[in-house]
Parts: structure tokens; sequence; C-alpha cells
């Protein structure tokens, strides 16, 4: 699915990602973990064209896709949700929705699926984005990501100041996305027990180095820590 190798990135002069391989196997959830500052966001910015790749080469289902602009990479089936719950705020949670949907030949039926993944927005499709918690606009940004039929969804800090009810919600509905078949997830998570529980793969990074890496599951909790504590 998505291979990075030796991938070196930043902004203008300063290398913020020193080298980092990693992969994503289709129909899998890949977790990167580490201090503020230890270049995930960098990591992800770079893998979606964002940022440009000093050296090293970005693979996706089997195309070199180093060079391609942010828009390629979306057609070939890359979905963003960067940290933050962005939305369009003046906009409805329906109309969120439908901006995305528009000109696809399955767009009501994606947005059905969608609103089926986070039922919780269908009692707010009239309220405005910018009136909803913090949660609700991360299921809203997540739910619009997937109208674009992605292929490789990719997640940073998709918890970040949510309460755990829908925290849990958001992890329900990963791991039910990849064991449907078509889609991966690569996602950046501060939450270390989240993060564990949906991914099969963790890598954790040190000033914009691999550290270490593993298996994913509970168990791999501990191992995790102690890295993150180096």
């Amino acid at each position: 699915m998505l291979e990075l190798d030796e991938v070196r990135s930043g902004y203008g002069r300063t290398e913020v990602v020193h080298g980092v391989s990693l992969t994503v196997p289709d129909d899998s959830v890949v977790a990167i973990m580490g201090h503020n500052g230890a270049g995930k966001t960098t990591l992800l910015r770079t893998a979606v064209g964002l940022l440009p790749t000093k050296s090293g080469t970005i693979t996706f289902d089997g195309e070199k896709i180093s060079k391609l602009s942010p828009s390629q990479r979306v057609k070939r089936g890359i979905a963003y949700v960067p940290q933050g719950q962005q939305s369009f705020p003046q906009l409805s949670t329906a109309e969120n929705l439908q901006v995305v949907a528009d000109g696809r030949k399955r767009g009501k039926a994606l947005i059905d699926e969608s609103l089926d993944l986070f039922p919780a927005l269908r009692e707010l499709l009239t309220r405005k984005a910018g009136l909803l918690s913090g949660g609700q606009r991360q299921q809203l940004a997540i739910a619009r990501a997937l109208i674009t039929e992605p292929k490789l969804l990719i997640l940073d800090e998709p918890t970040e100041g949510i309460q755990p009810s829908v925290v849990a919600e958001i992890e329900r509905t990963i791991i039910e996305l990849t064991q449907r078949g078509g889609l991966s997830v690569l996602l950046v998570e501060q939450h270390i027990g989240f993060a564990l529980q949906a991914a099969q793969q963790y890598y954790v990074l040190h000033s914009g180095h691999v550290g270490s890496t593993g298996p994913g599951g509970a168990g791999a909790e501990s191992a995790v820590r102690a890295a993150m504590a180096i």
C-alpha cells in the first residue's frame, strides 16, 4: 500500500524527518507515536505532498509518488485528516458533507454510508459545523474524508481534546473500516492505548528518526512507553 524509504523532509533548510522508513500494508492500521516535536506531523504532511521530499522515495500502490502534487495523491486514493477537527464552520453538517460528495456518482450513497459510521451526526445535519463540539467536528472531518472513497486514510491526532466516549466511537469505526477490507489507516496518536488497540504495527519517532517499531495490541503498551521514555 504505502511505503516510505529513507524519507527526509522539513521546512526550508531545516530538516525535521531524517531518513524514515515505514510500511502501511493493505487493510491495516499503522500507528506513529512520539513526543511533541518528534516529526510526526511533518512526516504525514510529506506523505500527502504538502511538504517536499528532500530525499528518499514514497511509493503508493506500487507507484512512486514523491513528485506528485497533493491533489494527484488524493486522486490515487489518499485522504488526509489534519489536526484540529477542521471543517467549514459557517456551513451546516449536511453542507460540509455535500461539498465533498458533489460530482461523485455515488454522492448520496457515500453520505449515507458516512452517517451510518457516525450516527450521532444524523441529528446534527442542520447545525452549523462551527457550533459542533470538538468530538462532533472530528467525526465530521473523518466522515468527509471517507466520502472520497480512499484506499489510505491518514489521521493526525484524531483523539486530541476529545471526550472518551467519542474516542471509543472513532476507534470502533477505524477498526470496522479496516476489517471490511479496501482501506488502510496511518494514524499519528498521543493516546497510546487507543493507538495500540487499533493498530497492527507501531513506530515510535525520536527527533525525526524511527526509535523503535513492533506489532500493535494492548501487550505492546509497556514497550512503547519504555521507548518513549528514552
